[in-house]
């Protein structure tokens, strides 16, 4: 039987249990951006604040893809989920680019919208301005069926705290990613009983699944019988706890680890070769590829023909890809540092394994790994001289003036590589759809978690206009959220630059050294962007004051004041 806390004979709108609800199944923060459709959760908002009814914190976002980034930034830092809320379906489409990037990112949040009122009269919901009849469509939820895991119209009657349980279990189970919720106004201000069903006390979604006994000694199998193996390691990076339960398996078995999309080992870890995977993959007989949906570039590299692939993901065959042609010799369905720690189980028990081996391939890799360590350092320091700026000098600096524990948000411009990862968790990348804009909120979202630590965004030109910098900065002042935001200026859209050379290195456009649709000069000031928010901001050319620039930036930050550098770079993006 459902748990019914009866309140009292008196009656609450919908919206009111609907709060209720988002509350007791652990959304604490709600990022909206409202419309005509939220006049019942207004209404709520303040009954339930006068009843003395705990609901969650409403932050005021004005633009959709910014309140996207945060929810998946606040997740990615909080490993807690948040909800958007957004005006019927305009709001929805605004949604649409950030709903990729979590449904590729596989990060959970609960997108609502409201749904202009059906009805014409009748209701005190029902339709009271012309937009009301224009604003409606057949198939709201068709817009982003594509990418959300659930859709659903919340109707009359029903238990609206059994639908929201049910959206964040669907949204928080393996495979994780995004559930949208339409909400009709007029059914959110009707009457119901004041009595609540709350959910039983149990964890959000599916227990997780672990591979069979069998799988994973077919695993370890490969694994003993490899004189190369191999790692690659990719969104498995993301979860909480991986640098320790991949850092341990590495090292004790002498296993080469390199990353893809963000940073799974920390920078000193003896078996972390970086993020150069054409470097090492055509040599491996054995590659391990943990939750990476593209752990290399056909076009560019390809493993051994003779080499075993081991597969494991939640969903290692990516099933929401339509096209995905990556050979697999085993394909491991799991939680994937649960069964990381099965296979250390089962490669501790197999008579097979060799600590001579081990030893003599730990010695091996430990020397690629110190050679790696000192080639980047080189690079770093020769950089100092260069202008206008490079990337790797900026790198340089942050690491010189960064508290260890400071998150980096990285959306395009700098090298994942150069920067010293020392805490776990404290690099965020992520827009694997390719929505640009993502960085703006995502750096938000990760000091709403973490208001104590700096949060540092290194975010392209591009990138930072597609991320809607006045809502940004806006929502940043009126809550307090002050980050520190490095703009790598090099005046164009590089990636559009370098594809196009790419495809036709001997073409027209090369030879003209003419590249239509790629200047994005003349380069607009913005640092100005952030001063007209209540912020600091200041351009930075020349390499010699960048680092001190970088420190006199963490200050203000850390004495509340949002910062943006507007730092010139070489175009040519991340060398």
């Amino acid at each position: 039987m459902d748990k019914v806390i009866k309140i009292s004979d008196k009656q609450i709108t919908v919206a009111e249990t609907f709060l209720a609800a988002l509350m007791d199944n652990g959304i604490e923060y709600v990022f909206a951006n409202g419309g005509t459709d939220f006049a019942p959760i207004i209404e709520a908002l303040v009954a339930s604040s006068q009843a003395g009814f705990k609901v969650p914190q409403f932050v005021t976002v004005p633009h959709e893809n910014v309140a996207m980034a945060m929810a998946e930034g606040y997740y990615r830092v909080s490993g807690k989920p948040a909800a958007v809320m957004v005006h019927v379906t305009v709001g929805t489409a605004n949604t649409i680019c950030g709903v990729m990037n979590a449904s590729r990112d596989n990060v959970p949040i609960l997108v609502m919208a409201g749904r202009t009122p059906l009805t014409e009269t009748g209701d005190i919901g029902s339709r009271n301005i012309g937009i009301h009849w224009s604003q409606e469509n057949f198939d709201q939820g068709g817009m982003l069926r594509e990418y959300v895991k659930w859709d659903y119209e919340l109707r009359d009657n029903q238990p609206v705290e059994k639908i929201v349980n049910r959206a964040l279990d669907i949204a928080m189970s393996e495979p994780r990613g995004p559930v949208y919720l339409n909400l009709p106004r007029e059914v959110l201000g009707h009457m119901v009983s004041k009595d609540r069903i709350l959910p039983r006390k149990r964890p959000l979604g599916n227990t997780v699944a672990v591979p069979s006994e069998s799988v994973i000694e077919q695993a370890a199998n490969l694994i003993v019988a490899s004189t190369n193996p191999l790692i690659i390691a990719g969104a498995v990076g993301q979860r909480s706890g991986v640098t320790e339960i991949l850092g341990s398996l590495a090292k004790r078995f002498a296993l080469p680890v390199i990353q893809v999309g963000g940073p799974s080992l920390l920078s000193d870890h003896p078996m972390n070769l970086g993020f150069a995977v054409g470097e090492y993959l055509p040599d491996a007989d054995l590659v391990l590829v943990l939750e990476s949906a593209v752990p290399w570039v056909p076009r560019n590299v390809e493993p051994n023909k003779k080499a075993k692939l081991i597969h494991l993901s939640p969903d290692p065959h990516y099933s929401g890809l339509p096209y995905r042609g990556f050979e697999m010799d085993v394909a491991i369905s799991g939680e994937p540092l649960q069964s990381i720690e099965l296979i250390g189980k089962a490669l501790r028990l197999h008579k097979d394994l060799k600590s001579s081996d081990i030893k003599t391939r730990l010695a091996k890799i430990t020397k690629i790994h110190n050679e790696h360590m000192a080639k980047k350092k080189k690079v770093m320091d020769m950089a100092g001289s260069n202008t206008p700026i490079l990337a790797s000098w900026v790198a340089a600096c942050l690491n010189k003036v960064k508290a260890d524990n400071s998150i980096i948000v990285s959306e395009l411009g700098l090298n994942i590589d150069h920067i010293d990862y020392k805490v776990p968790g404290s690099i965020v990348s992520g827009a694997q759809a390719g929505g640009l804009g993502f960085g703006l909120g995502a750096a938000l979202g990760a000091k709403l978690a973490e208001p104590d630590r700096d949060v540092i965004l290194f975010v392209g030109d591009g990138s930072y206009m597609f991320g809607g910098p006045t809502p940004a900065h806006f929502v940043a002042k009126a809550q307090n959220l002050a980050t520190l935001t490095v703009v790598m200026n090099n005046a164009q859209w590089f990636a559009v630059n370098r594809s196009t050379r790419v495809m036709y290195p001997n073409g027209k456009a090369v030879k003209a050294n003419e590249m239509p649709i790629t200047s994005l000069a003349p380069s607009p000031n913005y640092e100005m962007i952030m001063e007209a928010c209540g912020g600091y901001g200041e351009m930075v050319d020349d390499p010699a004051k960048l680092e001190g620039a970088m420190r006199g930036a963490l200050e203000k930050v850390r004495s509340g004041t949002s910062v943006l550098l507007n730092v010139i770079t070489t175009p040519g993006g991340r060398d």
